[in-house]
C-alpha cells in the first residue's frame, strides 16, 4: 500500500495575504509555534483548526491540504 502524506500550501497562501507566522497564530488563536509545525508537516491539524486556517486565508480546506501518495 502506498504510503499517503497530508502535504499543505499555508505558506504560499499566507505569503499573497502577507501575513506572517505571528499575525496568522494570531488570527486563528494559536502560537506561531502551531503555525511552524503545521507549515513544514509536523503537526497534522486538527478539523477546527483547518477550518479556521481556511477561513482566515479564504480559501477551501482542499485548496489548502492535500494527500500526496507516494
Amino acid at each position: 500500500m502506498a504510503e499517503k502524506n497530508l502535504v499543505n500550501t499555508i505558506k504560499v497562501q499566507r505569503a499573497k495575504k502577507d501575513l506572517t507566522q505571528e499575525e496568522l497564530a494570531e488570527l486563528v488563536q494559536v502560537t506561531r509555534k502551531t503555525i511552524n509545525t503545521v507549515e513544514n508537516g509536523i503537526y497534522i491539524p486538527s478539523t477546527y483548526l483547518a477550518l479556521k486556517l481556511a477561513k482566515v486565508l479564504r480559501v477551501t480546506v482542499e485548496e489548502l491540504f492535500q494527500i500526496k501518495e507516494g
